[in-house]
């Protein structure tokens, strides 16, 4: 599958520039990365598993728990919180995430 990885290292920075301006951020936070299943084969355990090996915790939410479609959240705890740092866990979950099935589908700071 070919994604293109400019295109969503710009995206990321250009939300956490927006958010910065308009919102502020904090010092550290929990990064929340969200990533959706696009393949027939998509493997959330197996993606969990590598996800979690990499220092990310997971969580799999199907539509049985009120999601309107099956996602992923691998979530990296108390992180220093820039662009850069956020980038550099995105394409991380992302490059799994690829591997196993899944998109990825932004990301969120919980402070």
């Amino acid at each position: 599958m070919s994604h293109d990885y400019a295109a969503q290292k710009a995206e990321t920075v250009r939300v956490f520039e927006e958010m910065s301006t308009q919102n502020g951020m904090p010092d550290s936070a929990d990064i929340d990365y969200f990533l959706i299943p696009v393949a027939e084969d998509a493997n959330w355990r197996a993606l969990a598993d590598v996800l979690t090996r990499q220092g990310y915790a997971c969580e799999y939410f199907d539509e049985d728990q009120d999601a309107e479609s099956p996602y992923l959240t691998a979530t990296l705890l108390d992180q220093a919180v820039s662009a850069q740092g956020i980038w550099i866990g995105e394409e991380v979950a992302t490059q799994h995430a690829l591997e196993h099935g899944f998109a990825p589908d932004g990301w969120g700071l919980e402070a």
